[in-house]
């Protein structure tokens, strides 16, 4: 018996596929195009700031502190280097507990409560930092003046919603038969989520601690309102203490040559910081493929 294969449908035999093999090409193309484009203003931005930065940047850069006059040629931004670093330290060791917290009991514990908590998330991702920064300026710089603190606590409040969804996305890859498995032993819930939830997502939670990091670097609206821009190295959390982000917007406003071309090394050093995290990110990612 010979058997008769029907052939592939054409265009002629499928109505309207001629028109979806059109649209299907020329949403390609205008994808492509799209990628092209911000790939294109990207390394347009990146390579302007090397070429600005790499003028006056040096070893001296990380290791000096600006002059008093801003026209004076020199100096670097060790002090913002070193307040950075700090700054955004505390507002990790802040925001890294609570983010973390609050996705488990959206994931793990769901009701009213996290219901109310992934709507609250929702909506400080949308809030303007530099409305966070005025609202510690009103609850603390206001009463107890400019300082570190303050500043951390401001970027602490900007890093917990990006803590929140990048650890509830990973938790929720975590599969089931975990859990099934530790509660078919008898394990309490709480004992699960510490033993073998949080463990098997620890690549991703890092992940999405590093990127809110990176973001937190990068801010400069919240530690205009929370800090002040010291000329010195201050490693005392309580008293002013500048940034990167800070002293770039000083120096650039100006109308003096010298502070923009510090300016711009310091935009470059900030740059290189910011993509050494996305980078550690990234391959941190790589293990936290392994659960899904």
């Amino acid at each position: 018996m010979i058997t008769v294969r029907p052939h592939a449908p054409t265009a002629s035999h499928v109505p309207g596929l001629a028109r979806r093999h059109a649209t299907d090409r020329a949403m390609t193309v205008l994808l492509a195009v799209a990628v092209l484009v911000t790939i294109a203003v990207l390394a347009w931005v990146l390579v302007y700031v090397a070429a600005q930065g790499l003028k006056y940047l040096g070893p001296g850069f990380f290791t000096s502190t600006p002059p008093g006059n801003p026209a004076t040629v020199g100096g670097g931004y060790a002090n913002g280097i070193i307040g950075s670093l700090i700054i955004v330290g505390i507002a990790t060791v802040i925001s890294v507990p609570i983010g973390i917290a609050a996705a488990v009991a959206v994931t793990e514990y769901g009701g009213r409560l996290a219901a109310v908590t992934g709507f609250l998330t929702d909506v400080l991702v949308g809030v303007p930092t530099i409305v966070i920064g005025a609202f510690i300026w009103v609850i603390w710089v206001d009463r107890f003046g400019f300082s570190a603190l303050a500043a951390s606590a401001a970027l602490a409040i900007v890093m917990l919603p990006l803590v929140i969804r990048a650890s509830a996305e990973m938790l929720r890859l975590v599969p089931d038969v975990l859990r099934e498995a530790s509660a078919a032993l008898g394990v309490t819930r709480a004992r699960t989520i510490i033993s073998v939830v949080l463990p098997t997502a620890l690549s991703g939670l890092i992940t999405g601690v590093m990127l809110a990091v990176a973001r937190a670097m990068g801010e400069t609206a919240p530690v205009l309102l929370t800090t002040l821009n010291d000329q010195f190295v201050q490693v005392n959390p309580a008293k002013p203490m500048t940034t990167l982000s800070l002293q770039i917007f000083t120096d650039a406003i100006t109308g003096f040559r010298a502070a923009q071309a510090r300016a711009w090394a310091g935009a470059l050093t900030l740059i290189g910081i910011v993509l050494i995290f996305a980078i550690g990110a990234r391959l941190v990612s790589r293990r936290a493929s392994s659960i899904t």
